[in-house]
């Protein structure tokens, strides 16, 4: 065990009892050796991060978005901690001159923008629940949150208020007020008031609480915050509960973790807000920068402008999910392919050098300034040229994108591991250790993490190769699903929150996530599949843009829908003399022929067994999206869902590829 260098054992394994199964040794973080970061002095909820920045740094740029003069974006116009405090202070007051008492709960809808922080923070104040409310879960689950978590309030975006309205008549028993983050229409105020609601623009909700005061309440660690609805990838959405304790430990750990390798931050970190405010995640993080002091500007909401904004705000922090910097990742492929042969030649000699000499230990901003400087330089532009930490959530990241982003992006690339749950990051890779690659590193020094032996998926904690379900305990563990007890006491045991997630300990005491417990299911013949994990080796081919492997108990062999890689499928036909168009060569039986063995080498390659290979594929060029109810908005595939929209094509192949000699 001496080569273990980033977790310390805190106790000792047991073997399985009373039907119980075996449980691996207790890890946590070499860098809480001496104990978990304890609290900072006076923080108690998250109202105190705020206020506490708010005296320590008044004057600083808090938050940002672009001015839009004559319908172009312009700079990014700023305002400060004060100014911000102020306008929550008067948010906090209108809430309150509404009727809404400490405990209530107010809901938050739209695209990351000032108001929703002030909105956020004026909860924050005077302790009342902070409910996101998203419809990538679809128009039912707003109207379902609204109803379950009994919101009495809605901040909203000013295109959003026709989605809300959709929610009428059942959300109206619960919702009594609706703020707009903008205008109202004459047309949308008259409809709202006829079912005697009130509301307000964003100007006319500040006025509100003018000449009224109202005290702040005292918050406790233990209270709860925020509940924010997850979308499972079956059933209702599940209300996570959320408490101060919960974000103020998390600050702390991130804090130590960031400063025991050298990063910590400070209050001249600028960071780009645009993942999903309604998410863990991204809602963390800005706590985190809030805690510093840090400058949060907003994107404009719109993915093609994406880079623009990144270009004109110079984050130094840039946060991601696997899909958008899979866009990077091909666009930047893309842009070399077509440079020519001798600065693709040049590229892949600079990608080659630095690489190795970041694998021999050297760190990224050392093992080669030259190819940084000559090739890597105008990658790191593109990124507004000030970034220093790429962090990567909610989704596993390929390993061959973050291969290429660690080399070429001239920053560190973190990839990270948590759930709602456990209040986002619970594991991170650490910066310069290229062993990581492909893991989510050790955990981050606020939590204890072990592993729960699965028999029936053949995962054995205690095994040379540990691996097994991912328990965690700490103060980053939720308080339980709201209004459901019986889904609490499922996930949380002992004080231990399963995740569901299988992870295999590294030797370094890093983490690789390799498999999902509910994702496996039985063939015919007795055979175990666990299903995600074929996926993600299968995902590993440069054919293979997503694929979904399905089988069932009533067939022996496994099949899978593919979304090939558009330039990978179109060169192979180029290359065979196969002419068509993206979508007609998706159907052309060849296509179909050529990815099947792609997916058998890499099978091969990874040594599968006989019935973990795909006998028969159907080829989509339409990518798994939300709109059609196939992913969560977390990108995670939704497997009954896939299973009704793709059932005739499972039908077709199980036929075919059944029939002798097929």
């Amino acid at each position: 065990m001496a080569q273990r260098k980033f977790l310390i054992e805190v106790e000792k394994a047991k073997e399985a009892e009373d039907g119980r199964p075996s449980v691996g040794p207790v890890y946590r973080s070499v860098f809480a050796k001496d104990g978990f970061p304890p609290p900072i002095p006076g923080m108690d909820s998250c109202w105190d991060v705020f206020r506490i920045s708010v005296e320590k740094y008044p004057n600083n740029p808090m938050l940002g978005h672009r001015e839009i003069v004559n319908g172009k974006a312009g700079k990014f116009v700023w305002q400060t901690y004060k100014e911000v405090y102020d306008l929550v202070i008067k948010v906090g007051n209108s809430i309150r001159s509404c009727g809404v008492e400490p405990g209530g709960k107010c809901g938050i809808y739209g695209a990351n923008c000032p108001e929703w922080i002030m909105s956020m923070e004026a909860c924050n104040a005077h302790g009342l629940f902070c409910v996101p409310l998203y419809d990538t879960l679809g128009a039912g689950a707003v109207e379902y949150i609204i109803c379950h978590a009994e919101v009495s309030i809605a901040f909203v975006e000013e295109k959003k208020i026709a989605e809300l309205l959709k929610t009428f008549p059942n959300s109206t028993q619960y919702m009594k007020t609706i703020v707009s983050f903008g205008k109202v229409a004459p047309e949308q105020r008259e409809e709202i008031e006829k079912f005697g609601l009130a509301i307000y623009s964003w100007e006319e909700f500040l006025e509100l609480g003018e000449d009224k005061q109202y005290d702040l309440p005292v918050k406790k660690k233990s209270d709860i915050c925020t509940i924010m609805y997850t979308s499972g990838t079956t059933g209702d959405p599940k209300g996570v509960m959320i408490s101060n304790d919960n974000i103020v430990t998390i600050i702390a750990g991130v804090r130590r973790l960031l400063e025991s390798v050298n990063e910590q931050l400070t209050a001249k970190d600028v960071y780009l807000s645009y993942l999903p405010l309604a998410h863990i995640f991204d809602r963390v993080i800005e706590e985190l920068f809030i805690s510093h002091g840090a400058s949060i500007g907003f994107w404009r909401g719109d993915v093609k402008l994406l880079i623009e904004d990144i270009g004109e705000l110079k984050p130094t922090i840039f946060c991601a999910v696997p899909r958008v910097l899979d866009r990077i990742h091909s666009g930047l492929t893309q842009k070399i392919a077509s440079g020519g042969f001798l600065k693709q030649k040049l590229f892949n000699l600079a990608y080659s050098y630095k690489l190795n000499s970041m694998k021999k230990g050297h760190s990224h901003d050392k093992a080669s300034p030259l190819c940084d400087k000559i090739v890597f330089d105008k990658v790191k532009q593109g990124l507004g040229g000030h970034v220093r930490l790429i962090l990567s959530g909610a989704a596993p990241l390929a390993i061959h994108v973050e291969a290429f982003l660690r080399v070429v992006s001239c920053a560190h690339v973190l990839q990270g591991y948590g759930l709602t749950e456990t209040c986002a990051g619970t594991f991170v890779s650490l910066p310069n250790e290229m062993a990581m690659l492909g893991t989510v590193g050790p955990p981050v020094p606020n939590v204890d993490v072990c592993l729960e032996s699965v028999p029936e998926m053949n995962y054995d904690a205690l095994s040379s190769t540990p691996c097994g379900e991912i328990c965690i305990r700490g103060s980053t563990v939720f308080s339980g699903y709201y209004k459901r007890e019986d889904l609490t006491k499922e996930v949380l045991v002992d004080g231990w929150f399963h995740t569901g997630d299988i992870g295999e300990w590294q030797p370094d005491g890093s983490l690789k996530i390799i498999d999902r417990k509910k994702n496996i299911f039985k063939l015919s013949q007795g055979e175990y599949v666990a299903v995600e994990n074929l996926e993600n080796i299968y995902g590993l081919s440069s054919v293979v843009d997503s694929i979904w492997v399905y089988g069932n108990s009533f067939e022996s062999f496994l099949v899978a829908v593919v979304n090939p890689n558009k330039q990978a499928l179109e060169n192979w036909a180029q290359d065979n003399g196969i002419g068509g168009n993206f979508k007609s060569l998706c159907e052309n039986p060849k296509a179909k022929e050529y990815i099947l063995g792609e997916l058998s080498k890499i099978g091969k390659e990874k040594k599968l067994k006989g019935f973990e290979f795909v006998k028969a594929v159907h080829l989509d060029p339409e990518p798994f999206d939300i709109e059609r109810d196939l992913l969560t908005p977390t990108y995670k595939k939704k497997r009954p869902q896939l299973l009704k929209y793709y059932q005739d094509v499972i039908d077709k192949m199980y036929k075919s590829a059944s029939k002798p000699n097929a």
